[in-house]
């Protein structure tokens, strides 16, 4: 199969990651990004959005079996298209923030829609296939803590919680984590660190996750994290604030915990820290493997690949946007 994909974010850990995982199953992908520039202070502008359409058109007459948009606010660009059936994943904040109510609109004049779990399944007004990210197990797997410790520098003699982003991630909410471990820290005889992590290649990211004793999740909202899942692959034991998928991936991952106020974030993470064990997490994630992902993927690809034939009836029901 030929697929063109679309996305807001080609250097994305995830996107890159599904590419591989697809081109391993003899699919070609040719990806084209949004144009502009953007950071986490700005997004790019309508225009920019409306400059790949051209781009999109053009190789909507090529060889490809379909289109696949990852992230909604590049949905429009495909349906724009008359030729090529379109797949959409929602990635969580496309249908979780700001322009969700987009995202709802356009899935289901989609030829298919993927989401990361059924709770974002049960915000839209069609059927999606719930197909999380999927994670790279030969790569996250559990090495022994003190070879993790010297090759990321910490002290040995601290317990150490990870938060795996910057201090400047709004929607991961470091303040609230920040709270959370210093509370924990006054109730335990030894000493806790909070450790940011970011700017670190992500091949690199399963040292961190087995030089800490926990992962701290404190976000204000989330699709499926894939850091969840990755902690997961490296048994870490993880508690996190009830969002996205987290309290159905962490369901029989023990110890973990699934919290909603702080104090349960800081009565979870006392109680991790006092055991001081690995936990189960990886006989879990073996199910979330990226081999997985990439069939389930290639399955919805060929539903909507198979017969398929360009109508008016078609282009006029998207002409009704």
């Amino acid at each position: 199969m030929h697929v063109l994909n679309l996305t807001t974010k080609v250097k994305s850990p995830c996107f890159q990651l599904q590419v591989r995982a697809l081109e391993n199953r003899g699919i070609t992908c040719t990806n084209l990004s949004v144009p502009g520039e953007y950071d986490r202070e700005s997004s790019r502008s309508v225009f920019d959005y409306i400059r790949l359409y051209p781009e999109v058109l053009k190789h909507s007459f090529g060889e490809y079996d379909l289109i696949h948009v990852n992230y909604g606010l590049t949905a429009p660009i495909a349906l724009a298209q008359p030729q090529l059936p379109v797949v959409l994943s929602l990635w969580g904040s496309d249908l979780t923030g700001r322009f969700g109510w987009l995202s709802e609109r356009l899935a289901p004049y989609c030829d298919a829609t993927i989401v990361m779990s059924h709770a974002m399944n049960e915000r839209l007004d069609c059927d999606a296939h719930v197909i999380p990210h999927g994670v790279e197990l030969d790569k996250f797997e559990p090495i022994g803590r003190s070879t993790a410790i010297d090759r990321v520098g910490w002290d040995p003699d601290v317990k150490h919680v990870l938060f795996p982003y910057g201090p400047d991630r709004a929607v991961k909410n470091y303040p609230r984590a920040d709270r959370v471990v210093s509370a924990v820290a006054d109730r335990l005889p030894d000493p806790v660190e909070l450790q940011t992590v970011s700017g670190v290649a992500h091949a690199e990211m399963f040292e961190y996750m087995n030089a800490a004793d926990c992962l701290l999740l404190t976000s204000r909202r989330e699709g499926s994290p894939n850091v969840v899942k990755e902690a997961m692959a490296c048994n870490l034991p993880v508690v996190s604030t009830d969002v996205g998928d987290v309290s159905e991936r962490l369901e029989n991952v023990d110890p973990s915990a699934v919290c909603r106020s702080d104090q349960e974030l800081i009565d979870g993470l006392v109680e991790i820290l006092r055991k001081d064990e690995l936990s189960n997490g990886r006989e879990y994630a073996m199910e979330l493997s990226s081999e997985r992902m990439a069939k389930q993927i290639h399955e919805v690809y060929r539903t909507v690949a198979d017969g398929y034939t360009p109508t008016d009836e078609r282009t006029a029901k998207r002409q009704t946007l």
